[in-house]
């Protein structure tokens, strides 16, 4: 199976680190072709698949896989980089460089995609469940974690729980100050209306899954007073 590939990959390369940050060892993968060529067989099998005709946690599934994996691939080919940013594709039809995000860079179904189409016009729109921006892993140090596995339709639900469970109840994802003032990661700025109407309705999904010393000191906190993301690469580099 496909997936059986892909999480020996996974399993081989992605690290629990202690301070809870999962990272790559992007240098280890690097230096094994036979393994760069394996994530490309990867990326092709998913390509060659139906997902218009899978159920939803099966699409799901199969989605945050793609792109995933995709993302991984697009690290390798580049690394060592600092950061994703730093790497720059083609130039687009707005003559503006289309960055790592805008490569159309599968074909699914006829139809070519970035990981942008894949995030924004796919998982986004068409799943309407904030909990995919758990799912989907950006290569940096402030992004939700990477799982050492592939996503599957049969725990979808309750993986999908873990992981924002094990996001939010970290500090790069949401914080309380002694003086109960909010810092959160931009992802609950940029992707604000995914989580309701508003900084209300954020802090309510930080709290639905957050510990509940946590859960309280959000519920008391009337708005989140700022932002940050860290876009360095989450990179273990061993040796």
């Amino acid at each position: 199976m496909a997936d059986e590939a892909f999480e020996r990959l996974l399993s081989t390369y992605v690290a629990a680190c202690p301070d809870g940050v999962n990272r790559v060892r992007y240098g280890a993968w690097k230096a094994c072709p036979a393994d760069v060529s394996a994530l490309e067989t990867y990326v092709a099998t998913l390509s060659a698949m139906t997902p218009s005709a899978m159920a939803p946690d099966e699409a799901l599934s199969f989605w945050a896989n793609l792109y995933n994996a995709l993302t991984l691939l697009i690290v390798l080919e580049n690394y060592p980089v600092a950061s994703i940013r730093d790497i720059r594709g083609a130039t687009g039809d707005d003559g503006q460089p289309t960055g790592p995000w805008r490569m159309e860079r599968v074909g699914v179904e006829g139809r070519r995609l970035s990981l942008d189409a894949i995030e924004h016009a796919i998982l986004r729109r068409d799943f309407a469940d904030a909990r995919v921006h758990y799912a989907i892993n950006c290569a940096s140090e402030s992004c939700p974690n990477l799982p050492a596995r592939p996503w599957s339709a049969g725990t979808l639900q309750a993986d999908l729980d873990a992981a924002a469970r094990a996001y939010v109840n970290h500090e790069r994802a949401v914080s309380v100050g002694e003086d109960g003032q909010v810092r959160a990661t931009g992802i609950y700025s940029w992707f604000a209306r995914d989580f309701g109407a508003g900084e209300g309705d954020v802090l309510a999904h930080q709290a639905r899954f957050a510990e509940p010393d946590l859960a309280g000191r959000l519920r008391d906190a009337g708005a989140i007073a700022a932002y940050d993301y860290d876009w360095a690469l989450n990179d273990l580099k061993e040796g």
